[in-house]
């Protein structure tokens, strides 16, 4: 065989090649479609091939609120959601390139769900990947619903809508943005987010909404109230407030040594507004500020939670970082009509000062939330020490030698003293308490004293006979 005589022979293997494919094509319809874009066209009228997609990002945490929108803009009829055969190249592929790929295999297929989160013990099978053909104002549109997908480097959801008329396009993403607002899985939740585990991007959690009475918390005379009323008192009274021009937005910074309170005192505030969405963000998760004040702006009446904010606002070279000052522009980013509080913890006021001076009007009310002194020393002895056997003299005294400590450590202390009688198969009493006060204020105990908060120095120690036993004084917690 020449080398003429071989090319001709290639020529004519690949145009009887050509042949085939196009006698396929033909077979199947419009040669630039694949099946599925077959059965689109079948629903839009028109050549799919030919029309524009536009492209709605998402979210991902938002996935939950579109599959339930877009469910009741659905008919009933199972053939209205479609799945995408195809392989792994269907999730990197757009809807353009799904409908008008006839070389690619892309069909009609099985649908993509996941398991998504509607509250802290509830769940829904959302479309992950799947394609709605949707009549809306009586005209078809397809819309390709698709989650994130991190591990392809798609860090948010998807919608990319196909219709034959642009404006029935702005139309539909109008009225479904209004849909995924009042069927929002978000709102009156309490919240928090988490990052993913391919390092970009966040996920929410939903949180329990935390019980926490007013009888929890052990703080000054007033400064309970104070909170309260800034934070819940203005929401229940915005009527009131805007008919009188005032603003709603406000920011509340709780300060004070590590343990004395100020946690505990954000989870008796989220315990007191049910119905009202809450955001936490602690610590590292504070860089997600912008998502969380996006949430609390659209499910206002809202409450973002900044705990240990001093965590992202250390100085360099007397500068604080960009984030803090993004955790400040977010809180004057909101109208002022936004009903939403922003509540601030930190340890270390100081670190935060130079900021909220050079951006003033953010934090409407700073609270110091101190160690107790010696009448709630009292009361956290006696909460914790409810229902055993210790005599008001010795708790009392207890607390009188316990100066500079917090509530972590009186629960400590407690704790120990159960634990000294236990070892002994024995009913704990006031010498056990003495022996772990003792051991508790030693010098070998200083780092545990500095992990429970307490800077309390040495003191006399109680002895029984010291004080009578009081029957007049209940052990019980001060209510």
């Amino acid at each position: 065989m020449t080398e003429d005589t071989f090319d001709r022979d290639v020529v004519r293997a690949f145009k009887s090649f050509m042949d085939r494919v196009v006698s396929a094509a033909d077979d199947r319809g419009r040669p630039g479609l694949s099946p599925l874009g077959e059965v689109v066209t079948a629903h839009l009228g028109r050549d799919a091939s030919t029309l524009p997609v536009v492209s709605e990002s998402l979210a991902d945490h938002r996935l939950v609120d579109a599959d339930i929108a877009l469910t009741t803009l659905t008919d009933s009829d199972p053939a209205n959601l479609l799945g995408v055969s195809g392989g792994q190249q269907r999730f990197h592929s757009t809807l353009s390139e799904l409908v008008a790929s006839p070389f690619q295999g892309f069909g009609p297929g099985p649908v993509d769900y996941s398991a998504r989160a509607t509250g802290a013990t509830s769940t829904r099978q959302v479309v992950s990947f799947g394609l709605r053909l949707i009549r809306f104002h009586d005209q078809p549109i397809a819309v390709l619903q698709r989650a994130a997908n991190p591990q392809f480097g798609r860090y948010s959801a998807e919608l990319e809508i196909m219709a034959v008329s642009p404006q029935m396009v702005t139309d539909f993403l109008e009225h479904l943005r209004k849909l995924m607002i009042e069927h929002s899985v978000l709102r009156g939740q309490v919240l928090s987010f988490v990052q993913t585990e391919y390092g970009a991007g966040a996920g929410i959690t939903f949180l329990e909404r935390p019980v926490v009475p007013p009888a929890a918390i052990v703080l000054p005379e007033g400064i309970l109230g104070t909170i309260a009323d800034h934070v819940i008192g203005i929401g229940e009274q915005r009527l009131a407030l805007l008919a009188a021009g005032q603003h709603l937005k406000r920011g509340v910074l709780l300060y004070g040594p590590p343990g004395t309170g100020k946690t505990l005192t954000v989870r008796h505030l989220l315990s007191e507004t049910p119905g009202i969405t809450a955001v936490l963000l602690t610590g590292a998760s504070i860089v997600h500020i912008a998502a969380a004040a996006e949430i609390a702006r659209t499910f206002a009446p809202s409450i973002v939670v900044l705990e240990d904010i001093d965590l992202v606002a250390m100085q360099r070279n007397a500068t604080p970082q960009p984030l803090l000052f993004e955790v400040l522009d977010a809180l004057d980013g909101l109208d002022g009509d936004a009903d939403v509080a922003f509540v601030i913890t930190t340890n270390r006021v100081e670190v935060l000062e130079r900021a909220l001076a050079e951006r003033p009007g953010r934090v409407d009310l700073a609270v110091e939330v101190p160690l107790p002194e010696l009448a709630e020393r009292e009361r956290l002895f006696r909460r914790y020490a409810s229902g055993l056997p210790f005599s008001p003299a010795a708790l009392d005294a207890a607390a009188l030698r316990s100066e500079g400590v917090t509530g972590s450590f009186a629960k400590e202390l407690i704790r120990r003293a159960v634990l000294r009688a236990a070892l002994r198969a024995e009913t704990v009493d006031d010498d056990d308490l003495q022996i772990a006060l003792d051991d508790l204020l030693s010098a070998g105990e200083d780092l545990t004293r500095r992990l429970l908060g307490t800077s309390s120095g040495d003191t006399p120690r109680w002895q029984p006979h010291d004080a009578p036993f009081d029957a007049d004084v209940s052990p019980n917690p001060v209510q």
